[in-house]
């Protein structure tokens, strides 16, 4: 019997397996697509998270094993300074010593005219000898009034009254005595004499001035300074306090000898910490025979001190300040910051050493950025390699055209 041609026929087995393998093929495709996708977005989350922890690069603390050179600024200033003002009133008659005039102890540098002084002198040498006129006709009463005691021509209430009276004469004659004293004491005045070997610093007045007597600000004669040694004033931060010590060397520069370097000596020490500065004043002295050093000026000090015990060094740039006071952010071991306090021994611009609050193993956060916290994870920057250069080769490089 013939088939019906209406009926189909029956898939092949060929056919059949050429559609699972091409629904395999897509299943695949797809499969791999997704997974593809999926370790795509994976990759993309990790590395957000990656770019989301910060890179920092880390130092660790340096040692002040080299002695340690301390600069401060300070003020020179004479051993000696005398300025010299009038004990008498006048009119200067004359000067004799001008401003950078050496001058001896003693020396005469002006001459006052002192014409009330010499009226008053006058006056007191007048009473004076009026008084020794009475003195003397007292005492001769007085061993008469005696010598008639004996003969009973007087009481002896009236001869106690002539002694009496001699003893108050006589008194008389010693005050009036001292008076004159002093007015020739003053008198002395009027000749302005230097009170030590030195320099005549300053001349403030002129022939015929008037002088006045007084020791206000301003109104000094003339200044006499002894600069064949100069005391050296600064101020040493409370840190140093115990490091600098009584003859302690250091050096001296100004500025207008640059470049040159002068020896002193810490002479002596307040032995306080100014409640206002934080700082010990130290008084060193210099030689300056050859009058190279000007008092008055601006000098730079450098002390060559040991090492202080314990300090480290770090950047500058590491330091935090905020309201819970100077810290340091270092990394610890499971890659998070650690925030250390920190105290500050000394601040050399670029670097800092610090006393106490870091160990010399620890892992310091060069310019830690705004907001960082105990706790941030951060990762630590790899060491950067050396640059290479064609003169490692022994050849230089050619110019490229």
């Amino acid at each position: 019997m013939p088939a019906d041609p209406a009926v189909p026929a029956a898939p092949r087995p060929a056919l059949r397996r050429a559609i699972v393998a091409i629904a395999l093929i897509a299943a695949a495709v797809l499969g791999g697509g997704i997974a593809t996708r999926l370790w795509e977005g994976r990759t993309l989350r990790e590395r957000a998270e990656a770019d989301a922890v910060p890179v920092v690069v880390v130092h660790a603390p340096g040692t002040a094993e080299a002695a340690d050179s301390l600069e401060l600024p300070g003020r020179i200033e004479a051993y000696a300074r005398a300025p010299i003002y009038a004990r008498v009133s006048g009119y200067l008659k004359r000067w004799y010593a001008d401003i950078g005039a050496s001058v001896k102890a003693g020396q005469l540098l002006a001459e006052i005219e002192t014409p009330d002084l010499d009226q008053q002198l006058l006056q007191a040498q007048a009473e004076l000898a009026n008084a020794r006129a009475n003195a003397a006709l007292a005492a001769t009463t007085a061993r008469r009034w005696q010598a008639l005691l004996a003969t009973d021509s007087v009481s002896q209430q009236e001869v106690d009254e002539k002694a009496g009276d001699l003893a108050a004469r006589q008194s008389q004659v010693n005050a009036l005595q001292a008076n004159v004293e002093r007015y020739q004491a003053l008198k002395r005045f009027a000749r302005i004499e230097a009170p030590f070997d030195g320099v005549v610093t300053g001349r403030s007045t002129d022939v015929g001035a008037l002088i006045n007597v007084g020791s206000a600000q301003g109104s000094e004669l003339f200044e006499v300074s002894d600069t064949s040694t100069l005391r050296v004033y600064v101020n040493v931060p409370q840190n140093y306090a115990t490091v600098v010590g009584r003859g302690t060397k250091a050096s001296i520069s100004v500025p207008e000898r640059p470049g040159q370097r002068y020896a002193a000596t810490v002479q002596s020490l307040s032995h306080a910490i100014s409640t206002q500065s934080g700082s010990m004043l130290v008084q060193l002295t210099a030689d300056n025979a050859d009058a190279r050093l000007l008092p008055g000026g601006f000098a730079r000090v450098r002390f060559d001190l040991a090492p202080m015990s314990g300090t480290l060094t770090i950047p500058s740039s590491a330091l935090i300040f905020g309201k819970a006071g100077l810290r340091v952010a270092t990394v610890a071991a499971d890659g998070k910051v650690v925030m250390k306090p920190v105290t500050l021994a000394r601040d050399d611009g670029a670097t800092v050493e610090l006393a106490a609050g870091l160990e010399p193993g620890d892992k310091v956060i060069e310019s830690p950025q705004d907001g960082i916290a105990n706790g941030d994870p951060v990762r630590i920057a790899a060491p950067a390699e050396p640059a290479t250069a064609s003169a490692h080769s022994g050849k230089p490089e050619r110019a490229r055209h």
